[in-house]
């Protein structure tokens, strides 16, 4: 029983160094579900976003692109310009949603809802380490205490593709569990603190609203 113990410990470990390569460093510490329309699907087609913002959308939008530094706030007006629906506070929001969205269905392994919310690359880095769990025979509790902190940490705009990374801060319980559910690591009684940075992207000219999650990093 000890030697089975001290086995499911180095495969948490492993599974452990492979999450830190997906979603970022834990250090200590759910927010409540965020609306996410900039982040659901729709049609597209080549043709810009025309729709004009109402002036006091406009105003409030202005005032929540300023006080970044130089380099952020260029590549944030510079995508409000070519995207006249682009409005810094609702990304923000969806950003927050997709955020619990994609942890919640990585932890319970839903591979399609991950596949909906992220591009092909980070769709097979979560696929690959939910395969790698489900082979060892762990399963994760994970609960999302709280977000926070969300700040836009870098914004570009490259030909018709727009890329916002948003730095997450947030409060994690994490508890892995062997096939007989006998604890393995972490414990739901102390929260670890997460710094993540994700990355979303969109065409500009699709109709499409929906960011896809297109890299992650520690923050």
């Amino acid at each position: 029983m000890i030697v089975e113990i001290v086995i499911l410990a180095m495969i948490a470990a492993f599974l452990g160094m492979r999450l830190y390569s997906v979603l970022g460093r834990r250090a200590e510490h759910e927010e409540e579900a965020i609306p996410t329309s900039r982040f659901e699907r729709g049609e597209e087609d080549d043709a810009p976003r025309t729709i004009t913002q109402p002036a006091a959308e406009t105003a409030q939008n202005e005032r929540a692109l300023a006080g970044f530094p130089p380099a952020i706030e260029r590549g944030l007006r510079e995508i409000s310009t070519a995207d006249r629906n682009f409005e810094l506070l609702g990304f923000l929001e969806g950003a927050k949603g997709a955020y619990e969205i994609v942890l919640e269905a990585f932890w319970r392994g839903d591979k399609e809802e991950l596949q909906q919310m992220c591009d092909d690359d980070v769709y097979e880095s979560f696929a690959a380490v939910i395969d790698e769990r489900d082979e060892a025979g762990i399963r994760m509790d994970n609960r999302l205490v709280r977000i926070e902190d969300v700040t836009v940490h870098s914004a570009e705009l490259d030909g018709k593709t727009a890329r916002i990374a948003v730095r997450f801060v947030s409060d994690i319980a994490s508890v892995s569990y062997d096939k007989d559910d006998n604890v393995v690591a972490g414990s739901l009684d102390d929260a670890v603190e997460s710094r993540d940075i994700w990355t979303f992207s969109r065409n500009i000219r699709s109709n499409d609203p929906q960011w896809l999650l297109d890299e992650t990093d520690q923050g």
